[in-house]
């Protein structure tokens, strides 16, 4: 398959019309690859009972996740906020797992109250939770496996010096909390990292869980987090789900016959289902040569999609202003007054001032990360679906900047 077929919004929608419809800087989904997604990941593992857990704060627009969770997602929160969106949208409590970090006892205990399920990642946590609930309120624990995986480092969570999870040489430490608090532990959790390369990371993964699972009695399920990698160019490599659940099922299978019942697996795609669902359109401001490149000013910036900047992360562009226009080069950079820079020496169409840019792979991490720096305001969100394309969130206004703060 060509790379770009990937992404189905790229033909069945007049971008640019959109963005005279609702102006530019522009986020755009597309519903149908959503869908596409999560029934890939659904029939893959349909051998074994499997949950998925939409991991929301990849993107946390409430129509997105009321789509999701029409297709039979749960949700992952990192916060309370997040929960509480969840719950707007349509998530009952018990769909929700609530996996937070380095946060205050009084958001655990706000957790509980709304009936989330609750994964603990911290001893003094874990030691609080049974103090303060025993066996009324039931637990996940989340351990750290102390294997190093993900496309990169600021995105690996399971080496040995992350501050995510409960090292798995603590576990002795763990068993005589939850036996001396008589606590119910239903389900165990890890998470290596995002945009894994090797699919026997998971396979490593689930073999040491499964020997650490025998000493709970008590659980309902395991919650192996996800890191599927999605191809963002041409060539790249991705995670192969059928080959990865043809492997990982039959492991999985086994251990529930070990341990006596069978047991849910739980993933939590957040990138998988909606990164390829997602552009940004931005419109180019100027075409400025110097003596190095030519760079086309778009206006957008990292306040919009930080990836590029943050994460070095590459993310494809394409001129649909003028598709057929002769190969150029150019850098593709942003109006923030940093060193903001989308792409560089990228190949496309020839670029012209006043032509609309889409984006590629912007659906995870895109909005969800922006913010207002520069004090410039975050753009407008679109769903599309079934064809048809409607705002999902109104672009930001200068009253909004204002709005919380003492004039």
């Amino acid at each position: 398959m060509n790379f770009e077929e990937n992404y189905p919004i790229l033909k069945s929608t007049d971008l640019v019309q959109l963005t005279e419809d609702f102006g530019s800087p522009l986020y755009v989904y597309h519903a149908e690859t959503i869908k596409r997604q999560y029934e890939r990941l659904t029939k893959a593992f349909s051998s074994v009972s499997l949950k998925v857990k939409y991991a929301c704060k990849a993107l946390t627009n409430i129509q997105v996740l009321k789509y999701i969770h029409g297709l039979g997602a749960g949700l992952d929160v990192v916060s309370i906020e997040e929960a509480m969106i969840g719950i707007k949208a349509g998530f009952s409590p018990k769909e929700i797992l609530f996996t937070p970090n380095g946060v205050a006892f009084e958001e655990i205990k706000q957790a509980v109250e709304l009936g989330l399920v609750i994964n603990i990642d911290n001893i003094s946590v874990l030691e609080q939770f049974g103090h303060e609930y025993g066996n009324r309120i039931p637990c996940c624990i989340r351990l750290n496996p102390h294997i190093a995986a993900g496309g990169n480092s600021h995105i690996q969570t399971g080496h040995i010096d992350s501050k995510f999870g409960i090292s798995v040489h603590q576990l002795r430490h763990v068993l005589r909390i939850v036996n001396s608090n008589k606590m119910k532990v239903n389900g165990l959790h890890i998470h290596t990292g995002s945009e894994i390369l090797d699919s026997s990371v998971f396979l490593r993964v689930a073999g040491l869980m499964f020997e650490e699972a025998n000493q709970f009695p008590d659980l309902e399920f395991i919650d192996f987090g996800s890191g599927f990698k999605v191809a963002y160019k041409e060539g790249d490599y991705t995670t192969d789900i059928e080959e990865l659940a043809n492997d990982f099922t039959s492991l999985f299978s086994n251990f529930c016959k070990e341990y006596g019942r069978n047991l849910e697996l739980w993933f939590e795609p957040g990138k998988f289902l909606v990164s390829e669902a997602g552009v940004l359109l931005v419109q180019v401001n100027t075409v400025k040569q110097t003596m190095s490149t030519v760079f086309a000013g778009v206006n957008s910036g990292q306040n919009h999609l930080i990836r590029p900047m943050f994460y070095d992360a590459y993310h494809h562009i394409i001129n649909i202003s003028n598709p057929t226009g002769k190969q150029r080069l150019y850098t593709v950079v942003g109006y923030i007054c940093e060193t903001d820079t989308f792409g560089w020496d990228r190949k496309m169409a020839e670029v012209r001032e006043g032509d609309i840019l889409a984006i590629l792979n912007a659906g995870a991490y895109g909005f969800s990360m922006s913010n207002n720096y520069n004090s410039r305001l975050r753009p407008a969100e679109v769903l599309i679906e079934n064809g048809k394309a409607r705002l999902v969130r109104r672009r930001e206004t200068i009253e909004d900047l204002l709005g919380t703060q003492t004039l």
